[in-house]
């Protein structure tokens, strides 16, 4: 496979038609994650209540495969308890990294990455939304512990 074999008209149509959700102004935690390897840049804020994820706002600048993992995460991730954004995070992991299954559900179109997994150079802009959002989840996290602590 090419690595322009790598931007199928599936991809180019999810990153190309994605509801581009804006920055959210009173986030309760943020985080921006680059990839050194190509220059992609992600900046994403959550609202968590309840262990839920309930809203959801990003600025992206990466290469379509970024685009599209942001995407669809954008698309599906408000809704979304904690615990499970944290396994479809880790099934992005394995299935580029470990030879894994790709999620499933209404992270389906994720499968359209799958190829991805025969470009090392590639996986960190496509598991850059996935980390960054981690990272914010992290900060809340650890936030959450301090303040339980006063």
């Amino acid at each position: 496979m090419e690595l322009s074999d790598l931007y199928s008209e599936k991809i180019l149509d999810l990153a190309g038609n994605a509801v581009q959700p804006r920055r959210l102004t009173d986030a309760d935690a943020s985080a921006r994650k680059v990839s050194r390897v190509c220059g992609s840049v992600i900046e994403v804020d959550l609202k968590v209540e309840g262990g839920v994820i309930v809203a959801y706002g990003h600025d992206v600048s990466a290469c379509a495969l970024g685009q599209t993992s942001a995407a669809v995460v954008a698309r599906e991730v408000v809704g979304t308890p904690v615990p499970e954004f944290l396994g479809v995070r880790q099934q992005m992991h394995d299935m580029l990294k470990a030879g894994g299954v790709p999620p499933a559900g209404k992270w389906s179109d994720l499968k359209y990455l799958e190829p991805v997994r025969d470009y090392p150079n590639r996986h960190m802009s496509t598991l850059l939304v996935f980390d960054a959002i981690a990272q914010a989840l992290e900060k809340l996290e650890s936030a959450q512990e301090v303040a339980a602590q006063s």
